[in-house]
């Protein structure tokens, strides 16, 4: 049985995204790897992201909570490859748990989980160095969609149990900007 071989992220919806960033500038020494009005990306490491932020006004302006709410929206685990990201989501899929967001953000492939409380799990595999992760991450490309593509876990599946390589999984495929689903707390 495959399991993640670190923890890789945090993620927190916050209203007061400003002053959430100069406080993990100033607590942790993190700097800002992509910031835009909505998402902000920090590291203080050798992963391309330790910290994300989703401003919630950038998202419901109102002030309205309908959509999120202040706190951490998801944690995320890394495995070690794409296979076994792969042969956890059909052990997974055989018990009855299925990923509510599989996609493909460019510097990971994820699938995204609830717990039974409703608590958000990433399981991602990385795509790449962390030189590309971070220079996919201040690429105009990233800024243009820093959300990514939606994939779909049973093509994968095939390919890898086919003989895919781990690279040729890896790579971001071809789409649209992944809209946010309403299960993800903010989009």
């Amino acid at each position: 049985m495959a399991k993640p071989v670190k923890f890789a992220h945090v993620v927190y919806q916050t209203r007061r995204y400003d002053e959430m960033i100069a406080w993990y500038e100033t607590v942790f020494e993190a700097r800002v790897v992509h910031r835009d009005p909505a998402l902000a990306f920090m590291t203080y490491d050798d992963e391309h992201h330790r910290f994300a932020f989703a401003n919630l006004n950038a998202f419901n302006p109102d002030g309205g909570n309908e959509r999120g709410t202040i706190g951490v929206n998801h944690v995320a685990y890394t495995y070690a490859g794409a296979g076994d990201l792969l042969e956890t989501y059909a052990r997974l899929k055989a018990a009855g748990i299925l990923p509510y967001w599989p996609i493909h953000h460019g510097t990971t492939l994820s699938m995204y989980y609830k717990d039974p409380d409703g608590n958000r799990m990433e399981l991602q595999v990385d795509c790449g160095t962390l030189e590309d992760a971070m220079a996919f991450m201040e690429s105009k490309a990233f800024a243009a969609n820093p959300v990514g593509v939606v994939i779909d876990p049973e093509e994968l599946l095939t390919r890898y149990r086919n003989g895919a390589s781990n690279e040729e999984l890896i790579t971001m495929p071809n789409g649209p900007p992944s809209p946010i689903p309403a299960e993800h707390g903010f989009g």
